[in-house]
């Protein structure tokens, strides 16, 4: 039983709102979106790939599903 109390006790986060995972993981969507259109613009033309990008957005989405 105390295994399930403390599923029920919610934890704050770092992010400034109360969210859920659903809007956890749009924040990280359009995270990756926002951060793809400025590696794109301004990085890529420097000869790093939009792949960095999209490793970099896949672990900041992950630790803000995770801990936000």
């Amino acid at each position: 039983m105390a295994s399930d109390s403390r599923s029920n006790e919610k934890q704050p986060g770092f992010l400034p709102i109360e969210t859920n995972w659903f809007d956890r993981l749009f924040i990280s969507i359009v995270i990756w979106v926002a951060l793809s259109l400025l590696w794109m613009r301004f990085i890529e033309p420097l000869g790093l790939s939009v792949w960095f990008a999209a490793a970099i957005s896949a672990v900041f989405g992950a630790y803000i599903i995770w801990k936000g």
